[in-house]
């Protein structure tokens, strides 16, 4: 069983992680993580905060020489703000709980939610750690998911499809029409997938698709979007929304390449994957919708153009023409790429702050403002992968097992050879 655990406050010393269930023997550089906590902190339209942080994450326990050691794993992140913050959130008897006392719930927050249910005076208590800050252990405990997944063949892509009122172009799911090339540059993502595929015929095999000059066009785009036009009037829009005091949601979508069928299961509620991972992206703070594959768009469809129809050939075994159902059927996953979408609402912390009602004089207020981003989508999409690599980690220690990497590598490859004899 593959678990972890996050603490920490959004001003408090530290953020901490522990992870429990992961083999021995798989590699675990501390770069790793701290490019993907770099990702994290960056995108259009962030705050300031991020230009004081820099998340770098240290490994206390778990690992030595670089390698897993089969126990628990203990992350730490240092709150670098910690300096300035120190006398107010301290944890002992010393803190000056009288300084920057909030009493004003923010609209869109757990402000008042969280202070009526803890029983809070200071909304601080509730807003320390209900913060989007708490996504940095996420991101770190979630990578090391990701790197368990890239040692079994399986690569996870995340990019921005919407910010505000602007779109990019529509993926083609069904796979029968090319994309725009990306950027300007290279082969669009359906276009690639036409060309390779990656299903029940291949399991595990290569997505055929270039993710490596993918990931270059993303890295290269501040908003993480794969077209560079639509990126362009993304950033005008942040910069508008900027102007007027407000903020902007959106849209982000994230593929899986090179994962097996047969992950989860649909023989109990709670261990279908579709609802794992729609369970691990509404967790994250301000996502407000998930979808799979076709998703809400394919309640407004007949099932003759919902439904993903099966074909076998001796060459390439069962395969599919279209990916509709986003590579899960049943809770299960069936070979073909895992595509899932979220939706983000607006950051509910506005620099023209929204009425309220102060929690103690009950006297109308306008909203406290706290440090925050114009537009945190791109960073959204890269807590989104983590919690995807999780949920798609955990399922695959739960289905191969082992206490070593190389067992559970030969068990998988085992279940590979297994999936071959049925096909062929």
């Amino acid at each position: 069983m593959l678990r972890y655990l996050t603490a920490g406050e959004s001003h408090g010393p530290a953020l901490t992680a522990i992870i429990e269930g992961l083999p021995a023997g798989l590699a675990l550089p501390e770069d790793y993580v701290n490019r993907q906590l770099a990702r994290r902190q960056g995108g259009y339209g962030r705050g300031s905060r991020m230009r004081i942080e820099q998340d770098r994450v240290r490994f206390l326990a778990g690992v030595r020489g670089g390698f897993t050691l089969g126990s628990p794993v203990a992350l730490y992140i240092e709150n670098r703000d910690w300096a300035s913050w120190q006398e107010i959130m301290d944890p002992g008897a010393a803190a000056r709980l009288d300084q920057r006392v909030v009493t004003r719930p923010r609209p869109g927050h757990a402000d008042l939610a969280g202070a009526l249910k803890y029983g809070h005076r200071d909304i601080r208590n509730v807003l320390e750690r209900a913060s989007a800050r708490e996504t940095a252990a996420r991101v770190a405990a979630g990578s090391v998911a990701r790197r368990l997944l890239e040692e079994l063949g399986i690569e996870i892509i995340g990019h921005v499809v919407r910010i505000g009122p602007v779109a990019a172009p529509e993926l083609d799911l069904i796979r029968e029409m090319p994309s725009a090339p990306p950027g300007g540059a290279g082969k669009g993502l359906d276009e690639a997938e036409k060309e390779g595929g990656c299903g029940p015929g291949r399991p595990g095999g290569s997505p055929g698709v270039d993710l490596r000059r993918l990931r270059e066009i993303l890295d290269a785009s501040p908003v993480y979007c794969l077209h560079r036009e639509t990126a362009e009037a993304m950033m005008r829009e942040i910069d508008r929304a900027r102007e007027a005091g407000d903020s902007l949601g959106g849209v982000f979508e994230i593929r899986v390449y090179g994962l097996p069928p047969g992950l989860g299961s649909y023989v109990h509620w709670d261990r279908r994957l579709d609802g794992r991972l729609a369970g691990a992206l509404m967790s994250i703070q301000a996502i407000k919708g998930v979808e799979i594959g076709l998703g809400f768009a394919g309640a407004a469809l007949p099932g003759s153009q919902v439904h993903d129809e099966i074909f076998y050939s001796r060459e390439r075994g069962f395969y599919r023409r279209t990916n509709r159902a986003g590579g899960l059927e049943g809770g299960v996953t069936n070979g073909e790429p895992l595509i899932v979408r979220a939706a983000m609402k607006p950051i509910p912390t506005l620099y023209k702050p929204l009425r309220s009602v102060d929690l103690i004089s009950k006297e109308p207020f306008t909203a406290s403002v706290e440090r925050s981003d114009v537009c945190a989508v791109p960073a959204a999409c890269v807590v989104g992968e983590a919690v995807v690599a999780w949920e798609l980690a955990a399922a695959c220690v739960e289905k191969f097992g082992g206490d070593t990497l190389q067992e559970m590598k030969a068990n998988y490859q085992q279940y590979l050879d297994y999936l071959k004899s049925r096909i062929w």
